[in-house]
């Protein structure tokens, strides 16, 4: 055992083999819902180790699919290299990228807008992965395994679910190919370097819908509708009322998707956090857009072909 380091962090530093016999020093990095992550330097290198919280998978986390992702969008230069892989420990090791977060209100910037989009594009273009993203089954999957777990669902999931049925059907009359895709991209996840944005955590990547990689980068920023509007030109070269009207409905998946992760969490996860006001405020996030008198018209919208 490495003296004072983490018990966990230390069998994980020990079973790197290239780190034998060399000075160790780590300290907790200040994010994290899912996952524990820590910074270690070793002989003066900078790495990240992420280790898995509890019953992780039941949140449909692949860790093989993490790595690979991981590991494909360091190939496309958009993420930090991936160093190792401990698999008893399921942990992913990666390189530290000296970075700033990204500020949400950057994402106002045109500049910043086609650093974002440059990135997003690298990660759509990446072969497809081993796992399925499909918001609209993740959100009953939450749903029985909160269940099983004896979570109490929030009222607010059969009005969400009438909504989310509504929007698939939408999308299914006139499907878009698949692709790789981050599905969570929260700010943290969000890094500026050298004009590039660089994204990290991989662990909900799949094949899916771009729109949810839009809609969700939207919702959880708080991007202005003239933001989300000028992201899309730049994605798409231009905007019609599909991309638009897809956009805001992903918006809405993203929220309740995000609302049932944090009822499973409830019953799943040991970390410090409160999931109970998370999943709440999610929820009346995802009630008010279902609510805006568009909602409709969205509906109609993106029915049409992209």
């Amino acid at each position: 055992m490495i003296d004072g380091l983490d018990p966990e962090l230390a069998s994980v530093v020990e079973a790197v083999p290239r780190w034998a016999g060399r000075d160790v020093t780590a300290e907790v990095l200040s994010l994290g819902i899912t996952n524990r992550n820590f910074k270690v330097e070793v002989s003066g290198e900078a790495f990240v180790v992420r280790l898995p919280g509890r019953n992780t998978e039941l949140l449909g986390i692949d860790r093989a699919t993490e790595r690979e992702a991981a590991a494909a969008a360091a190939a496309a230069g958009v993420a930090p290299e991936v160093f190792a892989y401990v698999p008893e420990r399921r942990a992913l090791i990666t390189r530290f990228v000296e970075a700033d977060p990204l500020p949400p209100e950057d994402l106002e910037r045109d500049d910043v807008l086609e650093a974002v989009v440059r990135s997003l594009r690298a990660i759509h273009a990446m072969p497809p992965l081993r796992t399925v993203f499909d918001p609209f089954e993740i959100v009953r999957d939450y749903r029985r395994i909160a269940i099983d777990g004896g979570v109490p669902i929030p009222e607010a999931y059969d009005e969400a679910l009438v909504a989310a049925d509504a929007i698939r059907s939408a999308f299914e009359k006139s499907p878009m190919p698949a692709c790789s895709c981050h599905n969570d991209l929260l700010n943290a996840n969000l890094l500026m370097r050298d004009g590039r944005v660089v994204i990290v955590d991989y662990d909900y990547a799949g094949v899916g819908d771009r729109f949810f990689d839009l809609g969700n980068l939207a919702i959880n920023n708080g991007m202005s509708e003239d933001a989300q509007r000028r992201l899309l030109e730049r994605y798409f070269g231009g905007v019609r009322p599909v991309h638009t009207a897809r956009q805001a409905l992903m918006r809405v998946m993203s929220d309740f998707r995000e609302a049932m992760w944090g009822v499973v969490q409830q019953g799943i996860s040991d970390l410090e956090f409160d999931y109970v006001d998370y999943a709440d405020r999610h929820f009346a996030r995802c009630l008010r857009s279902i609510g805006d008198e568009r909602f409709g018209g969205w509906v109609r919208d993106a029915a049409d072909s992209v």
